[in-house]
Order: structure tokens, then C-alpha cells, then sequence
């Protein structure tokens, strides 16, 4: 394969092999260094591809190895458990994903739905949707990978077996116990309103309005029962009304008396906004990102990771003008 025609085939599939690799990782940035391995490999491998597979086939499952041995590198790893910039109240839970990030919906622009095979189950919004990436997380490593080759790539079994150095019986193995176990992990909840509808549109608002004025009686009226809030990469997450609005409350004292300016934009399909704080010293504050429930919300995770917003662009459609001139002010 000539210079010219890897360069174009590397272009031509960054965006889906970056989607890929975060899929199995989890994480943007750690789905970043994968794809530059990723490519990396497949160059100095160019004298070594015979034709055999697809070109996107053999890229596919030089990324999805370069995962699998960065899972089996972060296992090995000690994550010293992170900590909010200020003392948090005791949390109803600790999480164990602290490298979850999100993903932005700008880069979702140059991923195909189209699918290789009849395998696939899940259209890419649906498969990149933080409860099916959360779900993911917790499945072994080999599993995860066959689940996302077949039932989000649509990858037959057959194809799958060589990418994994398997037989098609192990795939098929790997595949029923992954598709158990990801039903097991995954939240259920209320349906979710449609993305950028009107309501959407309007439950976004009112969160913006609410937190950035600390009016924790308008939040509540917005959760659902048993809404929660997760706060990646720290461990802390706070389920029910009362635990979040405690939680906020602190965060509200912490960072007066600057305020919290909201951008919108939009992350793994789902409503978002990027935070900043406005004061003395304006500085990132990570990005909020809303899992709504009808006409209200189930929950939101707070990423208070200050490396987040620049991966993410203003998206001004889905909030609205007013929403995001209101944001400003608070």
C-alpha cells in the first residue's frame, strides 16, 4: 500500500477508530493515545498486510488489541483515589470508573451508521450514550471488544475470530455472556425525551437557571425520585434529592464568590454544558452532562476535570440563545 493511499485511509477512518477506542476505554484522552498507537502500528505493519481482511478490518483490530492491552496495563495500575478541588459531604456510594470521560457530539460528525455486517443491534447515538459506555467499563475486557465489533460494528463472528486471535466459538461465547452481563450493568430508568426536542430543550434551561442561581428548590422539582449525581474522576456520587442538593450546597459555598458560567454544548448524544468559573481568577471547572427522564432528569455527572472543555463546542441550538445569555449572567 503506497504512502499516499495509507495517509488517505488513516483520514478516511480516524473519527470511527477513535469512537471505537473510547467505546472499549472509556476514556477521551486515553482513546487518543490508543489511536496514535494505533496508527502508528498499522504503518510500520503496512510490508505485513497481505490483503486478507478489508483495509478498515485490519485497522479495526489493530485498535481493538491496542485497547485490550491498555485494559490489561490499567488493571495493573494504582489510581490514587482523586479528590474534589473542596471537602465533599460523605457520598451515598463511591464509583469505580474514575477515568470515564465523555465524548463530544462534534466528533460523532464523521462516524458512518452504516454497518459491515447484519450483526449489529445498536445505531452509533445509542452506543455512545454514557449508561451503555458506563455498562461497558464493567465488562471483561475480551468481552466488551466481541460485544462492540458485533452488535455495534456489525462484525460476523467469523469476521471477529482472526481480530482476536479466537475461534468463532470462543466469539460466539464471549458474545452471550457479554450481551447478559451488559443488560445486568446497564441503568434502566424512564425513557428519555427525545434529543433536542422542544422539552429538551426547556428541562436544559431550567437546570442552567437553577444551578447557576443555587435555586435548589427549582432543581429539585426537576429530578426524578431517584435521580443521582456522579462527579468523575472522583468516586463520590450522591442518589436521591435530598444527598444532591446537600452536595451542591457545599459546592456553592466553596466556589463564592465567583460565579458559574454554563456554555452549552452537547456529549455522548445527551445535553451538556462545559463550566467555568467567573471571578477574581476565571478558571475551567469541568463538564456537566444531563441524562434526562421525560420532563425531567434522572441524573447528571459533574466531570471536574479542567482538561474537558476545549474538546467541547458551544452548541447554542440545543439550550437556546435566551438559555445561554441567562447562563452568562448568573
Amino acid at each position: 500500500m503506497p504512502e499516499i493511499e495509507f495517509e488517505e485511509l488513516a483520514e478516511r477512518h480516524r473519527h470511527e477508530l477513535l469512537l471505537h477506542c473510547y467505546r472499549l476505554l472509556g476514556s477521551l484522552t486515553d482513546a487518543e493515545d490508543a489511536l496514535q498507537e494505533t496508527l502508528l502500528a498499522a504503518w510500520k505493519g503496512l510490508d505485513r498486510f497481505e490483503g486478507r481482511s478489508l483495509p478498515r478490518t485490519w485497522l479495526y483490530s489493530i485498535a481493538t488489541n491496542r485497547c485490550l492491552n491498555a485494559l490489561r496495563a490499567r488493571r495493573r495500575r494504582n489510581y490514587p483515589p482523586p479528590t474534589p478541588p473542596f471537602r465533599p459531604p460523605e457520598p451515598s456510594r463511591h464509583g469505580d470508573l474514575p477515568w470515564l470521560q465523555p465524548y463530544p457530539d462534534s466528533l460523532l460528525e464523521g462516524v458512518s451508521d452504516d454497518a459491515p455486517g447484519p450483526e449489529v443491534r445498536y445505531t452509533t447515538r445509542e452506543a455512545v450514550e454514557l449508561a451503555f459506555i458506563t455498562a461497558l467499563q464493567r465488562l471483561a475486557p475480551r468481552q466488551a471488544a466481541v460485544l462492540i465489533l458485533c452488535d455495534v460494528l456489525g462484525y460476523t463472528r467469523t469476521e471477529v475470530a482472526p481480530m482476536l486471535d479466537v475461534s468463532p466459538t470462543a466469539v460466539k461465547g464471549l458474545l452471550q455472556r457479554a450481551r447478559a452481563s451488559l443488560e445486568r450493568h446497564r441503568d434502566g430508568g424512564e425513557k428519555q425525551s427525545s434529543p433536542e426536542s422542544a422539552a429538551e430543550r426547556r428541562l436544559v434551561r431550567r437546570f442552567a437557571d437553577a444551578l447557576t442561581t443555587d435555586d435548589f428548590v427549582s432543581l429539585v422539582a426537576l429530578l426524578v425520585d431517584d435521580a443521582w449525581l456522579a462527579m468523575p474522576p472522583a468516586p463520590h456520587e450522591y442518589h436521591g434529592a435530598e444527598a444532591i442538593i446537600e452536595f451542591l450546597r457545599v459546592v456553592a459555598e466553596w466556589r463564592r464568590p465567583s460565579r458559574m458560567r454554563l456554555e452549552p454544548c452537547r456529549a455522548n448524544g445527551q445535553p451538556a454544558f462545559t463550566c467555568r468559573l467567573i471571578g477574581a481568577a476565571e478558571r475551567d471547572a469541568g463538564l456537566f452532562a444531563l441524562t434526562p427522564a421525560g420532563e425531567r432528569l434522572q441524573g447528571f455527572t459533574w466531570f471536574i476535570d479542567d482538561r474537558l472543555p476545549p474538546y467541547f463546542q458551544p452548541d447554542r441550538a440545543s439550550a437556546g440563545d435566551s438559555a445561554s445569555k441567562s447562563v452568562r449572567r448568573a
